[in-house]
């Protein structure tokens, strides 16, 4: 990664500063991101990419090795057994470069974060 990613506007900008085969996977994880929260807003969080839909979903980032998704702590709970076979930190994920990223894992565990984002809401909603 060129260290003039962290300060990448556009989620576009973001991937361009990444050679070739890291882009080509950054690519691919946000069009399942994307595929699966169609209506969620692209942006830059944190020096990475951030995808909102009635609160954060997910974030990524690329670094030399490999990819790391963060989909905060309830989004890598509620999917503790399929993430287990990946390196974890707190509350992120590593996907290793050397191996296939899990795209229906990752469309799965956006769903979920759409479905409690909006169950969030609803529930705030009925307090007011």
């Amino acid at each position: 990664m060129k260290a003039k990613a962290t300060v990448a506007k556009t989620v576009d900008e973001y991937i361009t500063f990444f050679e070739p085969a890291i882009q080509e996977r950054l690519q691919q994880l946000r069009q399942a991101i994307k595929k699966a929260a169609p209506d969620a807003e692209e942006l830059i969080s944190y020096q990475m990419p951030a995808y909102k839909y009635h609160g954060v979903l997910v974030y990524f980032a690329g670094y030399k090795n490999h990819i790391g998704f963060y989909a905060t702590p309830t989004g890598h709970d509620a999917f503790k057994k399929e993430l287990a076979v990946y390196k974890e930190g707190k509350g992120s994920v590593q996907f290793l470069h050397n191996q296939p990223l899990p795209l229906a894992l990752i469309n799965r565990i956006v769903k979920f974060r759409i479905k409690e984002n909006l169950e969030r809401e609803k529930t705030k909603k009925k307090k007011k």
